[in-house]
């Protein structure tokens, strides 16, 4: 099953979830009112400002570390381009000789880094890629180290092993990027807490005499849209909310390359 089919489940299940509860939790008031009318809400006031002040904190706390996430991996593509682009550049004080065989390997890197994300929703095709680009990286390290000792030139030397040291590093970066999540325990405490405050919004419903669908569905569509849109910026290559705009300054850059 793929992800964004996965989420979309995910998501209508809480939905659904959410409607029963608030049917239940309406069902279990109306009980209480017909046997007990006079303390039907009777020291629920605390109780609700607490699950709820907690349901809108967790969801504050997990929008805004995930839009922070999204933005800093977009930010670290900007990152990498500029990083290969320098070293790219450095290429030039080499001596003419040592430069063509360097320059079709930083092609084949940058193709292979732009497959690395392309292949990102086939977990056993991206890890190839990026096995490929690793193996690019020690080459071009190499043919760098071997260019450097011939030009005998200390500052070639220290430009070009820092831009490439640069241009390595941000790959780390940038895959450790990837798997920085909250733990699983959030994500689950968030969607329990969707359904505790659904038992409890029924619950106080129960004092109108009619059902309000407008505010069930309005109460329960909003919660799990949040809970979609939390996910999706948690994973931005995987669902409709992605980063794969900003790939293109990879794109051009390896166009410059010819």
């Amino acid at each position: 099953m793929s992800y964004a089919l996965t989420v979309v489940s995910f998501t209508a299940g809480l939905f659904l979830g959410m409607l029963v509860l608030l049917e239940v939790g309406r069902r279990i008031g109306s009980r209480r009112a017909a046997s007990d009318p006079e303390h039907l809400t009777a020291g629920l006031g605390a109780v609700d400002g607490a699950v709820f002040g907690l349901m809108g904190l967790l969801v504050a706390f997990t929008f805004s570390g995930a839009a922070a996430r999204f933005d800093a991996r977009r930010q670290l593509i900007v990152e990498e381009a500029n990083d290969i682009g320098t070293a790219y550049l450095r290429l030039d004080l080499l001596p003419p000789s040592a430069q063509p065989a360097l320059r079709e390997s930083f092609k084949r890197y940058v193709d292979s880094r732009l497959a690395v994300y392309r292949s990102m929703t086939d977990r056993g095709a991206a890890l190839a890629e990026l096995a490929e680009s690793a193996r690019l990286q020690r080459e071009i390290w190499s043919q760098g180290v071997a260019a450097c000792q011939a030009a005998e030139s200390p500052a070639t030397t220290t430009l070009l092993l820092s831009a490439l040291n640069a241009m390595i590093d941000i790959t780390t970066t940038r895959t450790m990027a990837t798997q920085m999540h909250p733990p699983s325990i959030v994500f689950a405490m968030l969607f329990g807490l969707a359904l505790a405050s659904s038992l409890l919004a029924g619950y106080g419903m129960a004092i109108g005499k009619a059902r309000s669908w407008l505010h069930m569905i309005g109460f329960a569509v909003v919660m799990a849209f949040a809970v979609y849109v939390i996910l999706d910026l948690e994973f931005p290559r995987l669902g409709l909310i992605r980063v794969d705009a900003f790939d293109q300054l990879l794109v051009d850059l390896r166009q410059s390359m010819g």
